[in-house]
């Protein structure tokens, strides 16, 4: 079968012309292609005007495109970089932080640094034993080596891109050479991280040479994406929790038929969202907007109605010449303060100004894609997505606040209508191959497993596995309960502890399961176990990494503990799916 040929956008070609030579070529066979060559070579001999042999080329620049990624964004990101590079004639290679050695560094001659920053200013769980080791005593001196860095991050936290600072930071104090000023770039990070990314490598390369670089055969890529999502039917929609439950939590069933998607278990579905549409007419309420539809529908899909950050506060301030709230927007402490569990409709209640709506529009951000940790496996249930999803609704400020995504599906959405979706993967999260698994997770936590559970059930191989999973009321908010009984019965799940916290005066959760099992789960590791956790990354995220560093520590060497957590992350013997 012939490889599909592109010219590349650089070839000495008009862009009609590229056009018409890829539908030529593209479709030619080998026997044609090798014709057209001796044809176009003969020609060119005939008038005198044969090709003089090229100049030896001499060694490529080497180019390092180094990330640190939790959602798989900058992952991304560097792999296209990677691309653009040996396109222009760099020597360049990707490495993931997880993966790299500091001490390296100081051969790696230019550095292009694309990092996240999770959560409200730490480096990606993956990412955190480089990221230690960089700002350690230890670190070497990177004098001859040029670097610039690309930070990713989301503007709603208070320490934005700051991993990716720190890192910029760090590597020009021990003596890299700065080549471009870092860019920090929010949730529509795209655009900016093209032109940027483009203008970098366009004044690093090296002078262009006599080799022409042809992409011999195009990327296969599905033709459902982010900007390009699939309208899922949803097939079935129930509630799992009591009614007595303190939280609501809805099982979600989505057909894929037709879409040719394709995920593993540990994937992530995206969810394109709308806005509730109470809170779109309190919003062009409160703003002076009128009733124009085609600004409300914009409203509805293409803009963030929840988020206040410091930068939408002062160029509201700067749009509506507000004294007011420019001097809170200047003032730190005031600021924060009416952040805090405020919002945008807040804003506009609390600094009413009539405005116009594509001047609002412009200080928003756009409505980003919400991720569900997949609930199954294509092994067993075909050509559907599985999600366990739970309603996010809660008082601040003297307002009640919804969900974006969580309401949409638990109160505006039932079984024969539909949802846009598409596939994130999450290759770090995936069910290993063989050997022992210990899964942890709370509520929602547990939905990953459920397809891990499957992917093992549609197998029929004996597995060593362990569910520790954690919720409030055993009667109330056991999750999938039938279902896991039944694969503990089977001998799919070999063990489950459980944690309900609220069924007993002193709270009791997963991290208490592990404290308490500390010589079964050294026993798992030994036998070289791979541990999973999914769930709430700023409580029971910590606690957990804080006990397995205890238990790894044998209960209180802190330095031990943690150098042997870091040995599992870089192993991939710890993988974490947290939110």
């Amino acid at each position: 079968m012939s490889k599909t040929i592109a010219l590349p956008q650089s070839a000495p070609f008009a862009p009609e012309q590229i056009a018409a030579l890829d539908q030529v070529i593209g479709a030619a066979s080998v026997v044609q292609r090798a014709w057209l060559s001796g044809f176009l070579a003969g020609l060119d001999a005939a008038e005198g005007k044969a090709a003089a042999p090229a100049p030896a080329a001499g060694p490529k620049p080497k180019l390092l495109v180094l990330y640190a990624t939790e959602s798989g964004n900058a992952e991304a990101l560097a792999a296209k970089t990677r691309q653009d590079a040996q396109k222009r004639g760099f020597a360049a290679r990707v490495l993931d932080m997880g993966d790299a050695d500091v001490q390296t560094l100081k051969d790696a001659g230019t550095i292009i640094a694309i990092v996240s920053t999770w959560g409200d200013g730490e480096p990606p769980q993956r990412a955190a034993p480089f990221f230690r080791a960089l700002m350690g005593d230890a670190a070497p001196r990177l004098d001859g080596v040029k670097f610039a860095v690309l930070a990713l991050g989301d503007s709603s936290y208070a320490q934005f891109c700051e991993t990716g600072k720190q890192v910029d930071a760090r590597l020009a104090a021990l003596g890299a050479e700065r080549v471009a000023e870092r860019i920090d770039l929010d949730l529509d990070y795209e655009a900016g991280a093209k032109t940027w990314t483009d203008e970098l490598l366009e004044r690093l390369a090296p002078a262009a040479g006599s080799v022409i670089h042809v992409d011999f055969q195009k990327p296969v890529t599905s033709a459902v994406t982010k900007s390009a999502p699939f309208t899922a039917e949803i097939t079935a929609h129930g509630k799992l929790t009591s009614e007595r439950a303190q939280g609501e939590t809805y099982h979600v069933e989505l057909s894929l038929a037709g879409s040719g998607l394709a995920y593993e278990p540990g994937d992530a579905l995206g969810i394109v969202p709308e806005n509730d549409p109470a809170l779109v007419a309190a919003i062009a309420r409160a703003a002076g907007l009128g009733d124009d539809p085609a600004l409300h529908a914009d409203l509805s899909t293409r803009y963030d109605l929840n988020t206040l950050t410091p930068k939408l506060l002062h160029d509201f301030a700067a749009l509506t010449g507000d004294k007011a709230l420019a001097a809170l927007a200047a003032d730190d402490a005031k600021r924060a303060e009416f952040m805090a569990g405020r919002q945008l409709i807040d804003l506009l209640e609390t600094f009413p100004h009539q405005v116009e709506g594509q001047k609002l529009t412009a200080l928003l951000r756009p409505l980003a894609p919400r991720y569900y940790s997949i609930a199954s496996s294509q092994k067993l249930v075909g050509e559907e997505a599985h999600l366990t999803v739970a309603r996010v609704a809660y008082q601040s400020a003297g307002r009640e606040r919804l969900g974006v995504s969580s309401t949409l599906m638990a109160d505006r959405r039932r079984a024969g209508e539909s949802l846009k979706v598409f596939v994130k993967p999450n290759p770090h999260f995936r069910v290993a191959a063989s050997g022992p698994i210990v899964m942890i997770g709370a509520g929602t936590g547990v939905a990953p497993y459920r397809g891990f559970l499957q992917e093992i059930e549609a197998a029929g191989a004996a597995r060593d596995t362990w569910l520790v999973f954690g919720f409030r009321n055993f009667l109330y908010d056991f999750l999938y309960q039938l279902e896991i009984q039944d694969w503990l019965k089977a001998g799919v799940l070999g063990r489950l502890d459980l944690a309900a916290s609220r069924d007993q005066p002193e709270k009791r959760y997963v991290q208490h399961v592990l404290w308490e099992q500390r010589a079964r789960l050294r026993e798992k590791l030994d036998a070289g176990a791979v541990l999973y956790l999914c769930g709430d990354a700023k409580h029971m995220a910590r606690d957990v990494d804080a006990t397995l560093m205890r238990i790894l520590g044998n209960g209180e060497d802190a330095v031990t503990g943690q150098a042997a957590l870091d040995a599992l992350v870089a192993a991939g013997r710890y993988r974490k799916d947290v939110y």
